[in-house]
This record gives C-alpha cells, sequence and structure tokens, in this order.
C-alpha cells in the first residue's frame, strides 16, 4: 500500500457513518459505527498500520474512473485496460436504526475475463486493537480484543481464505458475472446465509431513496450537477438519528504536508452547521432545519462561563471533545501529529451566536414558527451575549495564540442582534427589544471605529493591527454592510491583492503568528466562494462566472472538495468539508439569479 491523493477518493454512507473508496478500489477510511467513533479502516493516514479493504483487478496497463450513479450517494469504480472492463459499486444503505451499518460492494465484469484480488485488513480503535479471527460458515468474523467495540464480519458470494489476521486472496470473474461482499457488524442478521436478492433490493430502496432527496431541489439553474453533488455530499454529513450535521467526516488530514495543522473534525461546530442549513434551505430543503433546531435547543447551558453554547459537540450532543494525539500513525504523507478529538471545544468564539440566529431567522422565515418557550430561550441567550460581546476571543480561525478582539466575532454579535430583531418584527413576539436594538447599533459603531483602518482603507482582521482576514467578506453576505459601499468595495479590492491568487483566497498571512502554530497552510476553498459571492454582490458578474467556473475545475473527479487547495492544486486539509460545500451552494444560486436579472432577497 501507498499514501494517495486525497482527491482520489469517492464517499459513500448512509446519515450514521462514511466510508472513503479510492480510484485504486481500496476503502482506505471507515469509522464504525459513528462518524465520530473509532476507525476500522485508517490506511488513509497510515498505509501499513492503518487498515484496508481492497478489491482491485490484476489488469495490465490499466486505468480507472469514478463515478456517482446520478443523484445518489451510490459510487462505481470503473477499471479499464485492452484485456477487459470491470466495476465496483459501493454503497451504504439506509437502514432503521435497529439494523448495524453496512459496507456493501458489487463487483461486475463487463467485458473479458479478469481476475481480482481482495484483501481486507481491519485495523480496529485507531488500530491500537488487537483482534482474532473466526471461519464461520462462508464468513470471517474479526472480533477486537477487549470490550466496547464490536466484532466486524466479512460476508461475500465466493469462499473467502484467511491469511493472517486478515482476508488475502484471488478469483476470477468472466464478462457478465458479479460477486458480492457485504462487511458489517457481527449480529444476528450476518448470522444467516448471505442474501443476495435481499441486498439488491437494498441497493434499489438506497438509491430511491437518495433521488428522492434530492428531486426535492428548488434548483434549476446552471450549474445544477455540482449543486446537487454538494447538497447530497451535506444531507450524507447530517447524523439521521440526532440531525446534527458534521463539519467533517475525517480527521487528521493535512493543512500542508509534512506540517502540525491536523485537526479532527468529525464533530458539529455551531458555525458550519448553521451554514449547511442556510446552503440547504436556498435549495428548499427546510426539514433538516427545524431538526436541527431541535437539536440544538436540547443543549443550551445558561450556567456556563463560556456562554450558553459551545464552539462544537459530538454527534449525540455531548460536550467534551478531549484532544489526543495517535503517535503510532504515521499521518497523511508522514503529517503528524494525527490528532483525534479537538481542545477547540472549549475555545470562546462569539461568532457562533451569529450563526445561529441567522439559522434560525432563516428556518423561521421558510419554516415553521418559532415557538414562545423557543423565542424565551433565545432572548436568554441574547442576553448573555448583551453582557459579553465585548469579550476577545478565539474568532472563526480557532487560534491557539490567545484570545484578540476580531472583526469577524463582532461582525457575527451584530448578526444575532439584527436577526433577532427582525425575527420579533415579523412574527409579533413578546418584547421589549429597546435593548437589543441598542446593542445592534453599539456593536454597528464599534465596527466601524475599532476595525476599520484608514491607512490599509480596509477593514482589518483585528483591533490594533493592519492585517487582512478572509472572513472579512461575510459583511455584506451577512447583510452588514452594502456590496458598493466604499469602504466596502476597498476591503474586497486590499483582499484581491492580498490574499487572492487568481481565484484562490488565503484566510490569512499565517507568518503573522496571529493563530500561534507553525508553518503555512493552502488556500482555503469556502473563502473562494466567498470572494466570488462577494464579486457579484458588487455588480462584477462576468468576473465573478469567470472565478466561479475556474474553481469548479479544482473540485476533484466526483465534484468533491478538501478544506484547502495546495500550491499544485492537490487538495488538503478534511474531506470533503461541509463549508466549502455550501458556500458554493450560496455563491452559485446568488450568480446564476444575477446573471439571469432575478435576484432574490433571500433574508
Amino acid at each position: 500500500m501507498e499514501f494517495y491523493p486525497i482527491e482520489d477518493y469517492g464517499l459513500v454512507g448512509n446519515m450514521r457513518s462514511i466510508a472513503l473508496v479510492g480510484t485504486h478500489g481500496s476503502i482506505d477510511f471507515f469509522c464504525y459505527p459513528r462518524f465520530d467513533s473509532p476507525t476500522v479502516f485508517a490506511a488513509l493516514l497510515d498505509p501499513e498500520k492503518g487498515g484496508y479493504f481492497c478489491i482491485q483487478p490484476e489488469l495490465d496497463g490499466e486505468s480507472s474512473k469514478q463515478l456517482y450513479l446520478p443523484d445518489t450517494n451510490i459510487l462505481v469504480t470503473r477499471f479499464l485496460s485492452e484485456h477487459g472492463i470491470a466495476e465496483i459499486t459501493d454503497f451504504m444503505p439506509i437502514l432503521k436504526d435497529d439494523v448495524p451499518n453496512q459496507l456493501i460492494r458489487f463487483v461486475h465484469v463487463v467485458q473479458g475475463e479478469i481476475t481480482f484480488k481482495l484483501e481486507c485488513w481491519p485495523r480496529f480503535d485507531y488500530a491500537r486493537r488487537k483482534h482474532t479471527v473466526e471461519c464461520r460458515h462462508d464468513d470471517v468474523v474479526f472480533r477486537p480484543e477487549g470490550e466496547g467495540i464490536p466484532a466486524m464480519v466479512l460476508k461475500a458470494s465466493i469462499p473467502l481464505k484467511v491469511h493472517g489476521d486478515g482476508v488475502e486472496m484471488t478469483f476470477s470473474l468472466k464478462e457478465g458475472e458479479n460477486r458480492v461482499f457485504l462487511f458489517s457488524e457481527d449480529c444476528p442478521e450476518t448470522d444467516k446465509p448471505l442474501d443476495e436478492a435481499l441486498l439488491k433490493q437494498r441497493f434499489d430502496d438506497t438509491a430511491r431513496y437518495w433521488r428522492t432527496w434530492a428531486g426535492k431541489s428548488r434548483y434549476t439553474g446552471r450549474w445544477r450537477e455540482m449543486i446537487n453533488r454538494s447538497a447530497l455530499i451535506l444531507k450524507l454529513m447530517t447524523d439521521q438519528e440526532h440531525g446534527s450535521i458534521v463539519a467533517s467526516p475525517t480527521f487528521s488530514l493535512p493543512e500542508s504536508i509534512g506540517g502540525e495543522r491536523n485537526w479532527d473534525y468529525r464533530y458539529v461546530w455551531l458555525r458550519d452547521a448553521s451554514f449547511t442549513l442556510y446552503a440547504m434551505m436556498r435549495l428548499g430543503y427546510v426539514d433538516e432545519a427545524q431538526q436541527f433546531r431541535n437539536w440544538l435547543n436540547s443543549l443550551l447551558n445558561y450556567d456556563s462561563e463560556q456562554g450558553p453554547l459551545q464552539v462544537l459537540y459530538g454527534i449525540d450532543g455531548r460536550h467534551e471533545i478531549e484532544e489526543e494525539t495517535l503517535d503510532h500513525l504515521r499521518g497523511y504523507m508522514d503529517s503528524r501529529p494525527v490528532r483525534i478529538g479537538n481542545a477547540a471545544y472549549s475555545q470562546l468564539q462569539l461568532d457562533i451566536y451569529g450563526e445561529m440566529m441567522d439559522a434560525t431567522y432563516l428556518s423561521n422565515k421558510y419554516g415553521e414558527g418559532i415557538s414562545h418557550d423557543g423565542w424565551l430561550s433565545m432572548k436568554r441567550v441574547l442576553e448573555w451575549l448583551y453582557k459579553n460581546w465585548k469579550r476577545p476571543d478565539e474568532g472563526i480561525w480557532e487560534i491557539r495564540g490567545g484570545r484578540q478582539h476580531f472583526l469577524h466575532s463582532r461582525l457575527m454579535c451584530w448578526v444575532a442582534f439584527d436577526r433577532a430583531i427582525r425575527l420579533a418584527e415579523k412574527r409579533s413576539l413578546a418584547g421589549p427589544i429597546d435593548w437589543m436594538n441598542a446593542a445592534r447599533d453599539e456593536i454597528a459603531n464599534d465596527i466601524h471605529e475599532r476595525f476599520w483602518s484608514e491607512e490599509r482603507q480596509s477593514f482589518v482582521q483585528r483591533e490594533g493591527s493592519t492585517d487582512l482576514d478572509a472572513a472579512t467578506l461575510l459583511m455584506p453576505l451577512m447583510r452588514f454592510i452594502s456590496p458598493t459601499d466604499p469602504r466596502w468595495t476597498s476591503t474586497l479590492k486590499a483582499i484581491g491583492e492580498e490574499l487572492t491568487v487568481d481565484t484562490l483566497v488565503y484566510r490569512y498571512k499565517t507568518e503573522s503568528g496571529v493563530d500561534g502554530l507553525a508553518g503555512a497552510e493552502g488556500a482555503f476553498t469556502a473563502c473562494s466562494f466567498w470572494y466570488i459571492e462577494c464579486l457579484a454582490r458588487a455588480g462584477e458578474l462576468e468576473k465573478a462566472r469567470l472565478l466561479f467556473e475556474k474553481m469548479l475545475g479544482y473540485a476533484n473527479h466526483v465534484g468533491l472538495y478538501a478544506e484547502e487547495l495546495g500550491r499544485s492544486g492537490q487538495h488538503l486539509g478534511n474531506y470533503p468539508q461541509a463549508l466549502t460545500h455550501l458556500a458554493l451552494i450560496s455563491a452559485a444560486t446568488y450568480l446564476d439569479r444575477a446573471l439571469s436579472g432575478n435576484l432574490p432577497n433571500w433574508r
């Protein structure tokens, strides 16, 4: 095994967990049973120790391609050579809560007679737990030592051969022949003979589920395929049981090769989740917003010194996400440390209140109205923010160099009060709200007085600095400032000159040391889409369209984006990233309407 580029992977999942499937036919990343559970396969982070499940044809001069079946999250990997054509179809069925997750792989030969090599090497608990192998009927059961981690079983429509603590074998298929493989938790269902008809029915049911969901989208514009793919990926990262939304299904993929900026994103960031709901509602999906709002309301803690909300939560709502390093793993392309958990859960990031209120306002506008008790709860949250918005914090980028007064945090505090005022007025909710108006005005004046640099003729990242920050691009998108205001157009110009290379936008200059970390990072893909939308809102439609089309060219072969893009265009950081795909949806929907002369009033 070797390291493969991040962008070489497609994604399958079932809104409980996901698996990354490489163009070489190998499942190299799989957490079980949940997004934030320990890995069973993690060759993506260590090809020797991490574990994988590979089915690969033994063909000379082969090439491979991947594609999703239209409007689904069912992935097909096709292998082609002059000796034949083979396909592997991977999916995870949408099952009831009492049925464990399943990875299903269909192998089919289109032309020729082809020999395949099969290897299945589970490595439980981030490759920290040994296991035994048991042959049962025609199945192989992998049983980890100790408690708390379930045994897994590999079933197939051909006999399996155990080799050491895994399965390694070859098999041949002729033209038109098929084989089926099932990898799942050992349970009463898997103790029965493999039911190929049942697995075929689950394939049909899964395809129908995704196509039905995708068919509810209201988007019919120029970039329908990319928008639908982004929406399907965002839905895939929504937990079926809780309604929570993970920022990314992977962990510790580096922001620069060999660097230390390697984080675990398999949790619910209120910021990312709120923006995801905004993007979903733009496409006409409102049920997800209501489900997430119900989940969030159950987590409010008014007695916490850090505020009623915290930056991130576990999928099930747990508050503590302790960070640790896995020193036994090499890390992707030898980028260490490999981190799980995320210490940012204890940070103060005041912007989350703005994102939360923005999502609440929009879900009320396009979905069910807020209840009286829900409004009283929101007022209690804002009462805390009223007393604390002047505090320094770690900001949107979760710096580890000490708290500062960040412009973006101030901006989103303004959004929190602005959306609450709009909501109260539109829904005739109980007052008084004079104090909200006072807070909104005070924050607006504070931003213009303390975060505007006459020297730079731009808004700056933090108080007392002249550094720029791409998070500033959210100012017109959040309706704080007109996209044609002279102060804003000069800021946009400065960001274009200092943080932008063609269509690639960097968050900030890491050499300033503000984040307390060593090394550099790639261009932040979400910021590129924010920049494009700002250009479109400022009337620069042709430039915005050109840069948007260029950004589409940086997607991988199945339309997915990692967190960042490196100097050679390679994907970096956790993959896929919700923030990128929702920013794409936001930019595309606005640009589409603007080019058609049909501008929406989303807020």
